[in-house]
């Protein structure tokens, strides 16, 4: 690297702007043990720049069950940490969207995040999402940014294609470091191909497995899987030559979630989507439950302290 971009990298290292993810707290949140209030807590007690929690996140105390006043002292709570909050949902339809921004104004958000859910040929699916967000461009000057997330059935081409052909200023990509693995792509030549479009990142580890002629995987601890998590923050930094082109980036520690694999070597030109669930993570036994929770705080935590420490390796290099 030379030594203007090992500047830049370092400059960049040094303010990298991180997020606590909600899903990183997710079985903690299935229980109410983690409510939305307490992630502005610990994102403050970290120093971090800002929250990602999905509308679902808390059961009956998530931000999609609150009230209005509730949602205000949401709002006032992140304001007073000075905090950046960005809201997620799992789907692309009207509804989905509607309410996720409904959310998103009430407590003061200033992005949403959603991806597609469709069973169907690849090209039907295409078209369903296509329609999806010509509906979304009605928003695209309401003062919110969006971002589509690759999540495990498309590939970064389709994404790109779907971004570049909204004609919206504020749509782009949410690159997450394990996905693409599930549609049958290689993590930093999938980077490679969305880069012009990743505005937002999820950060996380995953072990590859092998499913026939695709890809699963299984995420696991930072430091602890296969996918090339220094290379790939390091990319992501250095997107944008005036300024970082990536301005959030999400901590997502998601240990034994796990997705199968949707894309194959011998699908052919336009294969079949299966229908896929939204993300969860398995619940633990019920006589582990404490220390099952107790353990995914720490995991947290520690994924935190792990991307500082890449972090700081870069200041120096």
């Amino acid at each position: 690297m030379g030594k203007c971009n090992q500047e830049l990298l370092a400059e960049r290292a040094r303010n990298i702007p991180l997020y606590l993810h909600a899903y990183a707290f997710h079985l903690n949140m299935r229980y109410e043990r983690v409510l939305p209030g307490d992630l502005l807590d610990i994102a403050h007690q970290q120093k971090l720049k800002g929250v990602k929690i999905h509308v679902e996140d808390g059961e009956s105390q998530s931000l999609q069950k609150l009230n209005d006043q509730q949602l205000h002292d949401f709002k006032e709570k992140a304001k007073k940490y000075n905090l950046d909050v960005h809201i997620e949902t799992s789907a692309s339809d009207k509804a989905t969207l509607t309410d996720a921004i409904r959310i998103a104004v009430a407590t003061g958000a200033t992005s949403v995040r959603f991806y597609p859910r469709y069973e169907g040929y690849l090209n039907d699916v295409m078209a369903k999402i296509a329609n999806d967000i010509a509906w979304l461009s009605q928003y695209d000057d309401c003062g919110l940014s969006f971002t589509i997330k690759q999540h495990e059935d498309l590939q970064g081409h389709e994404l790109v294609t779907l971004v570049n052909n909204s004609g919206m200023k504020n749509l782009s990509i949410l690159f997450d470091f394990g996905n693409m693995i599930n549609a049958n792509e290689q993590p930093l030549s999938a980077l490679e191909v969305m880069s012009p479009l990743i505005t937002q990142v999820h950060i996380k580890d995953a072990k590859i497995i092998k499913e026939g002629k695709g890809w699963g995987h299984e995420a696991c601890r930072s430091g602890h899987g296969d996918l090339p998590m220094e290379e790939m923050l390091k990319t992501l930094l250095l997107l944008g030559e005036d300024k970082p082109q990536v301005h959030a980036f999400g901590l997502e520690e998601e240990v034994e979630y796990y997705a199968p694999a949707f894309r194959f070597d011998d699908e052919g030109d336009n294969p079949w989507i299966p229908w896929r669930d939204a993300s969860y993570t398995p619940l633990p036994d019920s006589n582990m439950i404490d220390a099952r929770l107790a353990q995914e705080k720490e995991h947290a935590l520690a994924q935190i302290k792990y991307i500082r420490n890449i972090c700081d390796k870069f200041t120096v290099n």
